[in-house]
Formats: structure tokens, C-alpha cells, sequence
């Protein structure tokens, strides 16, 4: 309770104990968990995540594949742009870390020594649960659930402020949506490319584009021996 004491009224230092307090009241397992979790599983599932609806939109297909595809190759670069962007804003805010200025907090991450405003995770994370939002809205809900718990891991292990946080937030849902036009118009062509060449089974599965080419030649299949059709069936 001293952390309080000596916070003030400053309510970001306040949450920061009162998130943090937890830590010192959870068993040592469950902040070992909360470590990993916020330090790299979040950001494994984020992309697993990604994964698993670019594998649900593949194996749908449909005529609006290609964009699909293409918004959801947008999810991931989203991330990485809003972190370089990140770069020069830290390095002009240079805000501390916040166990630099605030004594009493339990601290579950070492070696973190850059400056604390935004928060990499927070951002990275936000980013692509909203242009994962924009490409799918279950799968972007569920993402942007992810970036939330992020977030407060981070205050929770004692690395970041709220506001370094809700900073992040904010910096990766703006990149992600004011750029998602130019991403999805650069992208979409590309991803109808690849779609017409040999790599297209990263658009649609092989069903989907035997189904779209039989729906543009419509007796194509019944050209093919019957031997031919049973091997495509087996495929």
C-alpha cells in the first residue's frame, strides 16, 4: 500500500498498483503463467488465430476469395507497420518504465530496459484483431478480445502503464483501419494473381477451384475419362 501512498492521485499510477497487487496476492505459478502469456503466447495465438481464418476462407471459397484472403494478409503487416511507427513516437516521449520511477512493484519480467510508452504488445496485438475485425468479424472479435487480455498481462507484470497500453491500442487500431483501403486495393490484385497460378491452393482449396472451373466450363468434368474423375474425387 505504500505504492498507493506515494502514487498521489495520479489515477494511471493507481491502476497500475491495484492491477499489479494481484501479482503479489497469486500463487507463483499462476504469475510464471501470466509471464509467458503475455510475454509470447498471446501473440502465438493472435497469429494462430490469423492462421485459422485465412484455413476457414480457403475452404469456403467463393467468389470473394481473393479480397478475403488479401484483408487477412493486411492483419499482419497492420501489426508491423504500427510498431515501426511506434519507434519514433518512444523515442520522443521517453517515458520510463514504470517500475524506474515507482517503488513496490512486482515486477514478473527482467531485462526490459527501452522506454515504456506505447507498448509494443498492446499494439501489435490491437492491430491485428481490428484488420482481422475488418476481414472477419467473429474471427476479429475473438482477436480483439486477445489484444484486451494483452493488454492487461502487461500492466499486470508490472512492464507498462494503462495509458502505455490504451496508447497502444489506439496507435494499432489507427493503422489498421486508415490504411486498410490501400492495403486491401494493393493486396487484392495480388491475391487474385496468385489465385490464377499454381500457388492458388493458397486462395481456395483444391475442391473450390474444381468446383469454380467446372462452373465456368460446365461439362468439363464429363470431357475427363471416368478413371480421370474418380482419381480428381480421391484428390
Amino acid at each position: 500500500m505504500a505504492g498507493l501512498a506515494e502514487s498521489g492521485s495520479n489515477p494511471d499510477v493507481d491502476l497500475l498498483y491495484d492491477i499489479n497487487g494481484l501479482a503479489k496476492d497469486a500463487p507463483h505459478w499462476f504469475d510464471r503463467a501470466m509471464e509467458f502469456v503475455g510475454e509470447y503466447g498471446l501473440l502465438l495465438a493472435m497469429v494462430l488465430l490469423v492462421l485459422w481464418c485465412w484455413w476457414t476462407v480457403r475452404r469456403r471459397g467463393g467468389e470473394d476469395a481473393a479480397s478475403s484472403v488479401a484483408a487477412l494478409v493486411w492483419a499482419p503487416l497492420a501489426a508491423g507497420i504500427a510498431v515501426l511507427v511506434n519507434v519514433p513516437i518512444r523515442g520522443f516521449v521517453q517515458r520510463p518504465r514504470p517500475f524506474n520511477d515507482h517503488q513496490g512493484l512486482d515486477v514478473l519480467v527482467s531485462g526490459k530496459n527501452d522506454f515504456s510508452f506505447v507498448s509494443d504488445h498492446a499494439t501489435l496485438t490491437m492491430a491485428m484483431g481490428v484488420a482481422l475485425f475488418v476481414a472477419n468479424r467473429r474471427f476479429g472479435l475473438v482477436g480483439i478480445g486477445l489484444a484486451l487480455l494483452e493488454g492487461f498481462c502487461r500492466v499486470y507484470m508490472g512492464v507498462h502503464y494503462p495509458t502505455d497500453v490504451i496508447g497502444g491500442f489506439a496507435l494499432g487500431t489507427a493503422v489498421a483501419l486508415l490504411l486498410s483501403p490501400l492495403a486491401t486495393a494493393a493486396l487484392t490484385p495480388l491475391a487474385k494473381a496468385v489465385e490464377r497460378s499454381r500457388a492458388g491452393r493458397l486462395i481456395r482449396s483444391r475442391r473450390q477451384q474444381a468446383d469454380a472451373q467446372e462452373a465456368l466450363i460446365p461439362n468439363a468434368r464429363s470431357e475427363h475419362p471416368a478413371g480421370s474423375e474418380e482419381r480428381d474425387l480421391a484428390a
